[in-house]
């Protein structure tokens, strides 16, 4: 009697895990780390104040354009929450001479893109191309930044679109925690203010739009950075020439934030709710500070990477979470430190319990160093892969200009990385992670986590994350 087709299939594939065991080979060391290579550039400012950076790098026939301008969200009043990133969606839909479609053709006719991009402090207008027409991409990217036309026709479709991402933003409850957090974090700051009410979008103008790129657009506050292939000389003279004449405008707002962090739990309630989403941080060093590598890879070794302490503990060892993170958040002189975690709901005041276990732990007795050195690895990887390529290189660069960095922190990146020690690693954590400074936001249901928290901190709430028309 023949044995069936799918009987035999299914023999076969039940030994191949058996036969994988036995050939599998110990996998080879790693090399020796290199250090990240930052690619020659070259620096110039136009007579109205702007700043030009050109950084040839890689051998792909493609540049990169970045118009980086110091303007975005900080730069919003209270009634004006994502009147930033209206502007930047009308910037996309027209300029004095070309539609919105011909902005599209126009990057698609190059080989390329190009968009608007808003953040807490920069807005970028990029996009990148074949580099025979790098050229025509710093035109393009010009026209948009200087010239828009903010047609009054596409307001409210842009709207309506604003007004769906709040919806579907309101409705997630890593959002929603997370606005609670940064409001508390930083109490009257744009910092702290993450989404507007529906009826602050559907009451913006085209005049409010104009205004509010006319206020915060110009040549003072603009840096244009180019990576990638081109001809060097002829993307200096159509800077020269696309830029030379724009206004220099208002000198860049500094409005630093003066975070504040007690330890308390602040509670929102989502009844039902089979999982608990839980943001616990303070603020920490900036990238400012001398201390910022150090930080870094402590947060990594606590809870910022696959393998971190905290990450181990309630995914891995616990099952309480699937997918949780620590990070440093930075902004403009200011960035905190955030424990991020979506935890089964009846293991929350337990979560709570290991994670705070973890930074006791980590203050108290120094990492072991192969533990570290596995850190190290990681973030030194990492490091040089998210920035060998053009637009990597850009970012790098920029995120240098915005904090007042000289090009030594992208050199000697890697091995600042590994001159980490355990006790440095100790001790950064307990000058940055004071417990007794820890804020506690959670998304969850509150009737069944209260007295779980409960040992944690004093409770504050609970409050409804109910989108309401204001």
């Amino acid at each position: 009697m023949r044995a069936r087709p799918a009987l035999i299939a299914v023999t076969l594939l039940a030994a191949v895990p058996a036969l994988a065991q036995e050939d599998r080979e110990v996998p080879p060391e790693g090399g020796e780390p290199r250090d990240f290579r930052l690619p020659e550039t070259r620096s110039f400012t136009l007579d109205n104040g702007m700043e030009v950076t050109l950084a040839p790098y890689g051998w792909l026939p493609k540049a990169t354009v970045q118009l980086v301008v110091r303007s975005g969200n900080v730069n919003e009043a209270e009634e004006q929450v994502w009147l930033a990133d209206l502007t930047g969606d009308l910037m996309m839909e027209g300029t004095a001479s070309r539609t919105g479609r011909q902005i599209a053709e126009d990057a698609a006719r190059i080989g390329g893109s190009v968009d608007v991009s808003v953040g807490p402090d920069e807005t970028t207008v990029g996009g990148d191309a074949l580099s025979e027409y790098a050229t025509d991409l710093v035109a393009l990217v010009a026209d948009i930044a200087r010239n828009p036309a903010f047609p009054a026709t596409e307001l409210d479709r842009l709207v309506a679109d604003r007004v769906r991402q709040l919806s579907i933003a309101r409705s997630q409850p890593q959002q929603i925690a997370l606005e609670r957090f940064r409001a508390l974090m930083y109490p009257g700051h744009p910092y702290g203010r993450i989404f507007p009410t529906q009826a602050m979008l559907e009451g913006y103008t085209i005049e409010d739009a104009r205004a509010f790129h006319g206020m915060n657009w110009g040549a003072a506050r603009a840096h244009l950075y180019v990576s990638g292939r081109f001809d060097e000389a002829a993307v200096e003279s159509a800077a020269r020439e696309a830029f030379g004449d724009w206004g220099a405008g208002p000198a860049p707002v500094v409005d630093v934030p003066e975070p504040v962090s007690e330890r308390k739990i602040v509670l929102i309630d989502r009844p039902g709710a089979v999982q608990s989403t839980v943001y616990l941080g303070l603020p920490v060093l900036d990238p400012s500070d001398p201390d910022w590598i150090p930080q870094g890879v402590m947060n990594s070794l606590l809870g910022g990477s696959f393998n971190s302490r905290i990450t181990t503990n309630i995914r891995e060892t616990r099952g309480y979470t699937y997918s949780p993170f620590s990070q440093v958040s930075a902004r403009f002189k200011d960035a905190y430190w955030v424990e991020v975690a979506d935890v089964t709901t009846d293991v929350t005041g337990a979560s709570l319990k290991e994670i705070f276990h973890e930074i006791d732990r980590l203050q108290a007795e120094p990492p072991p160093e192969e533990e570290l050195q596995g850190i190290q690895n990681y973030m030194a990887g990492t490091f040089v892969l998210t920035n060998s390529s053009p637009s990597g290189i850009i970012n790098v660069l920029r995120f240098l200009d915005l904090h007042g960095l000289d090009r030594g922190y992208l050199t000697d990146y890697v091995q600042n990385v590994y001159a980490v020690t355990p006790e440095e690693v100790s001790g950064i954590a307990r000058e940055v992670l004071d417990d007794e400074r820890m804020l506690i936001v959670i998304a969850g249901d509150v009737a069944v986590i209260t007295d779980q928290v409960r040992p944690y901190g004093e409770i504050e709430g609970p409050a409804s994350p109910t989108l309401k028309r204001e």
